[in-house]
């Protein structure tokens, strides 16, 4: 059954929820690699407007787009640039896309590295080994490139001084800063909550992410608006 957009984004903020709990107990990234697969799809379809594929382990493709085209969503949460993104060139015949994500584990953000045409994404591969039908991008092409997360609308925007707070569908926090992005922006949220005393310990005396830091500050600039007003 096809998943409407307000179910999608509920999926991914809950997938997103349960990827911060298994990383405050302790477990790697690495042993959360069906996880990190589900979030990056459901991003995926949420920014195209799309659906996931109907099939469990639908060969090639991850998400249908809204205009029709396959995409293939590879979703990784290294944060250096050594590793590699693999690809099966045996089933790149039948995907019209890919889109390349990161998830952030420090800010808790998910960034797009890449989302371009198959053709155009192939040149950019080495590696390749065609007996096997195998082929890979170094993280080292795309993490110095990374796309601004502004596919996804804004559904809180605040202003205070100099910077706009904005949350977007997915629960992503951009910060900008007479009108260029921050990043990263916790340092910003930091100094924001200061100034509106704003304790950045949870209950539980470990530091907000950026995500929960944001939301704070959010909601304490329209409650000091709605004061004023």
């Amino acid at each position: 059954m096809a998943l409407t957009q307000m179910q999608i984004i509920q999926s991914l903020g809950e997938a997103m929820s349960w990827f911060e709990r298994e990383l405050a107990w302790g477990v790697p990234p690495t042993e959360l690699r069906h996880l990190i697969g589900r979030i990056g799809e459901l991003y995926a379809a949420l920014i195209s407007n799309g659906q996931m594929a109907t099939e469990v382990n639908q060969k090639g493709y991850d998400v249908v787009g809204a205009d029709g085209e396959k995409i293939s969503v590879k979703t990784t949460a290294m944060m250096n640039s050594s590793g590699h993104i693999a690809f099966n060139l045996n089933t790149l015949n039948i995907v019209d896309k890919i889109l390349i994500l990161r998830i952030n584990t420090a800010e808790m953000q998910i960034e797009t590295l890449l989302f371009d045409k198959t053709e155009n994404v192939i040149d950019l591969m080495n590696c390749t080994d065609d007996k096997r039908g195998k082929a890979c991008i170094s993280l080292s092409k795309l993490v110095t490139s990374v796309i601004p997360k502004s596919d996804v609308v804004a559904i809180k925007t605040v202003s205070k001084g100099n910077y706009i707070v904005k949350e977007l569908e997915n629960g992503t926090i951009e910060v900008y800063d007479k009108g260029k992005l921050v990043s990263p922006s916790k340092p910003v949220l930091r100094d924001l909550a200061e100034q509106l005393r704003i304790s950045i310990l949870n209950s539980n005396g470990n530091p907000y992410n950026t995500r929960q830091l944001g939301s704070l500050v959010i909601k304490t600039i329209e409650q000091n608006n709605q004061t004023l007003t």
